[in-house]
Formats: structure tokens, sequence, C-alpha cells
């Protein structure tokens, strides 16, 4: 046995199925108010991303990868903070909470219940909430 044949994965090999996250793009100041509605009923999760940042591609990758269809009762609104800044800046005022990239806000009845920032952000916080 080779030095590195002791560090291969146990499942390499072995295809995992991949769960898509079910993301709904966040473009405009409108459904600010949709997703405070919809919260009433349904926790709501809005992923504040930067697209030129590599933290925020690594902790959106990481989201992805952990997502689980447990998490699914949760509706999931993608949010590219570059492209439209001022829906951004609308969802601190609105939700009061301080902008950081990346975030993620869960709202629930109308309130940010939870938010989280970087490498705090954990898919496990969605099941949290529901």
């Amino acid at each position: 046995m080779g030095l590195f044949e002791r560090f291969k994965s146990k499942n390499e090999g072995v295809k995992t199925q991949e769960v898509e996250v079910p993301w709904h793009a966040l473009t405009s100041l409108s459904q600010l108010e949709e997703i405070e509605k919809e919260s009433l009923c349904t926790p709501v999760a809005i992923f504040k991303h930067s697209t030129r940042c590599g933290i925020s591609r690594m902790v959106l990758r990481q989201f992805e990868s952990n997502y689980s269809p447990e998490a699914e009762k949760v509706k999931l609104y993608f949010l590219d903070l570059l492209d439209h800044r001022d829906v951004s800046d609308e969802v601190g005022y609105k939700f009061q909470v301080m902008h950081q990239s990346p975030q993620l806000l869960i709202i629930k009845n109308g309130n940010t219940v939870h938010h989280a920032s970087h490498h705090n952000i954990d898919v496990s916080d969605l099941e949290k909430y529901t």
C-alpha cells in the first residue's frame, strides 16, 4: 500500500445524489413586500452573494453541497448583490440587519429570526426555523 492509498476515501467512486437548491432570484424591490407576506405562512431565506468574492463563492458552494430535502420547507431567494445593490440595501433596512457578504437571513412572520454571515452560514439553520 502506497503512502497516499491510506488517505483515499472509502466512498471514492460512489456517486451521491446531489439535491438541486430551488433558488428564486431576488432582483427587484417589489419582491421584498412579497417576501414579507410569504413569511407569514412559510419561512423565507435570503442568501446575499457577491460574485466577485472568493469567500462568498466558497460559502455558497458549501451551502449548496450540504442542502437537503428537509430544508425545502423554507423558500430560498438568491440575491446577487453586485447586480442589485439597491435591493441589497433595502433588505438591510427592511429586515433590520447590517449588510454582510455573504449573508443568510431567515424571515418568519415578517421579521428576521436568524442571520449569519461568512463561515457562520450553515444550511442546517434553515431546518431550525420550519
